[in-house]
């Protein structure tokens, strides 16, 4: 519980109190409205303020300034007729802040569970430099230095082991309860905790491009983006509140004037009280508080489950997606590619090789990390120049003044070598030297332990076409797409045809289509996709960027889940919405007519509150 929000349980307690004790003190006239009015100022003074700056602003018709003059107006009531009777207008303001206290404490709750990431923000830097340990800001830690990690420490910058290993504790990242070894040559993010020995790592990315500044962004833009029921309930606002007051008006003069004109009694102090009930009831806080509270909890209940959701909107959309579009290297695959076997090559083995590494050596796609990692005795970095990397097909360089090119079939065309077919399942990676074909690299990838189990859960949840796109080949396509069982394939295609393919199906099929992928070539996709999820653990800066959605441990289960706790979520707002506008249009006919006082004013307004926030926290919990 927050300073301010024990403050407020402090002046409601005394209150409260207060208001019992004066129910037996014998106290009347002059003496009874003063300690009435001591007792509201306790707990009303920051509604009066908020709405004397709300008048002074020109924001003249908010939840305060109703709740304000229907509790003056009943502390008037008590005056005027004489009654003596200041209960009403003590329990209405203490009995809205009861509500306005759950209901900040159900926001502080769901922002803790968003905000908890904020705990992997690094403090600070060893930075190892001539020999010497100096101690900085990571923000201050130039990229290629090394720094060194202790452990129980965490990791303040991306980069790359090189020196010992050790294990990393993720779960703040990825959710990943067991820790994850590392070792010389392998990257490490920031944000991760080191469990055993010192690290020296070389940094690869400076403090505001980092995994764990990017996350806490990530989390910062969740919340500041609207859902088309947010804006809904904004301009609905806007339009109820001046109606009421209005209808407010109206019901406190208009029955008055008609009964004079027919020769009755006024009974002006009668249809004022009638006036002032029906401005408390129709207060619409629980409307304006409990829709944002929804989504708010439901995408600090993502963020828990390693589902980073950057808006509402997006939570939105994706509850009402019905085709799944997928990526396959890195997204249904492990992404983590073993060489096999060098085919139809005039070269040896390891001298192609060395000519592959060599070209490839600038890239971080895995299929270049897993050429670098079979070429036990790499060229040296001055051997190769002008390095050129062609999106959606490979790579071309200068390696000892050869042209090498690596990459798939339509590049070899391009380079004047026939591609020779590969009999074997698997990723085939195409090298050229000086334009002539000099053989193939079989590479294998395999899927993830629960690709399979998570597109059988999207069908289960009515996604209607799983779908799959891929730059690999034919062969290799439609092995893993039998595995999967998907309903469609396209293979051999580059980033602007995965685009068109996406296009097609957003045009030919109804609900939103989602695409998900990892690599630096499906950021166009991402971005294009009414829903772009990305998996973020292995995945490209730039596809996490231009996604929707990150998938922080690559886990392709948590799309079927990331989709269900957006429609819960959307349940939920649909049952408030209905609650809260059935329940006050019952209580405002009424409180017109006469059969409803301020006590049942209070239930309508503060108790359908509470109800809508008690709803709006249970977005915060995943089944």
């Amino acid at each position: 519980m927050t300073r301010k929000q024990k403050k407020m349980v402090g002046r409601i307690v005394v209150a409260g109190a207060l208001f019992i004790a004066l129910q037996f003190a014998p106290l009347e006239g002059v003496g009874k409205l003063c300690t009435s009015l001591g007792i509201y100022l306790i707990v009303a003074y920051d509604i009066l303020i908020k709405s004397a700056k709300g008048i002074s602003a020109g924001q003249l018709l908010d939840e305060n300034f109703l709740m304000a003059v229907a509790s003056l107006g009943a502390f008037a009531l008590g005056v005027c007729d004489g009654s003596g009777d200041f209960n009403e207008a003590i329990a209405v303001i203490l009995f809205y802040q009861i509500g306005e206290l759950f209901q900040s404490c159900a926001v502080s709750k769901s922002r803790r569970s968003i905000t908890a990431l904020m705990d992997i923000r690094p403090d600070y830097a060893h930075v190892e430099k001539d020999g010497q340990m100096n101690t900085v800001s990571p923000d201050a830690v130039p990229v290629g230095s090394v720094i060194v990690v202790q452990p129980g420490e965490k990791v303040p910058l991306d980069g790359i082991v090189e020196q010992s290993d050790s294990a990393l504790d993720t779960s703040a990242l990825t959710g990943e309860s067991v820790p994850r070894a590392v070792h010389p040559g392998e990257e490490v993010m920031s944000g991760c905790i080191n469990l055993r020995s010192p690290l020296r790592i070389r940094t690869t990315r400076a403090f505001g491009e980092s995994t764990v500044t990017k996350i806490l962004q990530l989390m910062q833009e969740a919340t500041s983006r609207k859902s088309k029921s947010e804006q809904f309930i904004t301009k609905f606002a806007r339009i109820y509140t001046p109606i009421v007051c209005g209808a407010a008006l109206l019901l406190a003069l208009l029955p008055p004037v008609v009964l004079l004109t027919m020769g009755h009694p006024a009974a002006w102090t009668t249809w004022l009280y009638r006036a002032l009930i029906f401005l408390v009831i129709s207060c619409p806080c629980a409307l304006v508080l409990s829709i944002p509270l929804s989504f708010f909890a439901g995408i600090g209940g993502a963020g828990r489950a390693s589902i980073l959701i950057k808006g509402s909107h997006f939570m939105e959309t994706l509850a009402r997606a019905r085709v799944a579009v997928f990526d396959k290297t890195g997204t249904l695959t492990k992404g983590v590619f073993e060489v096999l076997a060098v085919h139809h090559s005039p070269y040896s083995n390891e001298q192609l090789l060395q000519y592959a590494a060599a070209a490839e050596s600038a890239s971080t796609h895995p299929i270049s990390r897993s050429l670098r990692v079979a070429c036990k005795h790499p060229l040296a970095p001055s051997c190769v120049s002008d390095v050129e990397e062609l999106q959606g097909l490979g790579v071309r360089a200068r390696v000892e003044n050869h042209r090498v090119a690596v990459g798939n079939s339509k590049l070899m065309e391009q380079e004047g070598a026939k591609a020779l077919p590969c009999h074997c399942v698997g990723t085939i990676v195409h090298i050229a030297i000086d334009h002539t074909y000099a053989g193939h690299v079989l590479i294998s990838d395999d899927l993830k332990p629960t690709s399979v189990l998570a597109l059988s859960r999207l069908k289960e949840l009515g996604i209607k076409r799983n779908v799959m796109l891929t730059g690999d080949n034919q062969r290799t396509a439609e092995e893993v797409a039998k595995q999967l069982a998907v309903d469609e394939i396209h293979f051999e295609l580059l980033p602007v045809h995965k685009v068109e393919h996406l296009e097609q199906l957003m045009r030919t099929n109804r609900g939103h289509v989602f695409f998900v992928g990892d690599g630096v070539n499906d950021a166009p996709v991402l971005a294009r996709a009414d829903v772009g999820i990305a998996m973020g653990a292995l995945g490209s800066d730039a596809a996490i960027e231009a996604a929707d959605v990150v998938i922080m441990d690559d886990d392709p289960l948590r799309i079927p889940l990331a989709i269900s706790i957006s429609r819960r979520c959307l349940r939920i707002v649909r049952q408030n919405i209905i609650f809260a506008v059935g329940a006050k249009a019952v209580c405002l006919i009424l409180g017109a007519v006469g059969l409803a006082n301020m006590w049942f004013a209070i239930f309508a307004d503060v108790g359908v509150l509470i109800l809508c926030v008690l709803n709006s926290i249970r977005a915060m919990y995943n089944k």
